[in-house]
């Protein structure tokens, strides 16, 4: 409740500015909009699983990449973490996937745990995503939430390695997010207005085309979409449209999961998809 009358507030203050210093809310707008309030941790402090791996750090001027590396053999899987997180929420499943034997790579994106920045956004996470798959050529790539959807851009604009997908609880539509925000701050169409024009212009692409079932339309190589009916962040006909674009993915939809997906038997299933030859 106290979030919900903070994000008011906030909005009601840019609504204000919109019309007396625009220049000054629509900054102020979009700062808001792609800086995360959570998901960095120190480093003399991280998380238990994380204190397992070998940390690497990469550079793509100005960023710095952090992943960490639970070794295993030469066939390498990369998770991919969502908005507000960072490469711990991943504990329960790597776990599972150490089992088979397989090298784990997780990365922190842009402005999250370890990695540098102020900002993100898919397109530099895509970036991010590139940059490791470069270095350590996973032939498998999980993503969850705004995870999946970096990676299905990645796989758009990218050359891509990969053999096998896997998406958990990815959005599609970036206006669909675009207009969340606006409706949890109340934000009025001037700015709207603007962050469609900035994004578009910043980015090269229109917002009905920056969607991820657009993204996978192409695609022939074989994955996995997982989605919760009941998740409240992320809705579930979200996949629903990844699913209907990409022919080659099987479509799992769970309910009670959440939006985490934290689920032995769902693990044991993805884990059953990338044994199979």
């Amino acid at each position: 409740m106290i979030q919900l009358l903070l994000a008011k507030t906030l909005g009601l203050y840019l609504n204000l500015m919109s019309y007396v210093y625009p220049k000054h809310a629509f900054r102020l707008a979009y700062r808001f909009f792609s800086q995360p309030r959570k998901g960095r941790f120190k480093a003399e402090k991280p998380p238990k699983i994380l204190q397992r791996a070998q940390w690497e750090t990469h550079t793509m001027d100005p960023h710095v990449i952090q992943t960490y590396v639970w070794q295993g053999n030469d066939q390498v899987i990369l998770l991919v973490h969502g908005w507000e997180s960072n490469a711990s929420r991943w504990k329960k499943l790597i776990k599972p996937l150490l089992k088979t034997g397989k090298t784990i790579i997780a990365l922190d994106a842009p402005a999250h745990g370890l990695s540098s920045g102020m900002e993100f956004n898919v397109p530099l996470y895509a970036a991010f995503i590139h940059k490791i798959v470069e270095r350590y050529q996973p032939t498998v790539l999980i993503g969850h939430s705004v995870g999946g959807n970096a990676i299905a851009y990645y796989q758009k604009h990218y050359p891509h390695p990969a053999q096998k997908l896997i998406l958990l609880g990815a959005p599609s539509d970036f206006k669909i997010i675009l207009k969340n925000y606006l409706k949890l701050l109340g934000l009025n169409r001037r700015i709207y207005r603007f962050l469609k024009a900035y994004t578009q212009k910043r980015f090269e692409v229109t917002l009905e085309s920056f969607s991820a079932a657009l993204f996978v339309e192409s695609l022939t190589l074989p994955g996995i979409i997982v989605h919760d009916k009941e998740d409240t962040v992320v809705l579930w006909e979200e996949s629903e449209k990844i699913a209907k674009a990409w022919p080659k993915a099987e479509f799992i939809t769970t309910r009670g999961l959440g939006h985490s997906l934290h689920d032995a038997y769902l693990y044991q299933t993805l884990i059953d998809f990338i044994e199979k030859p």
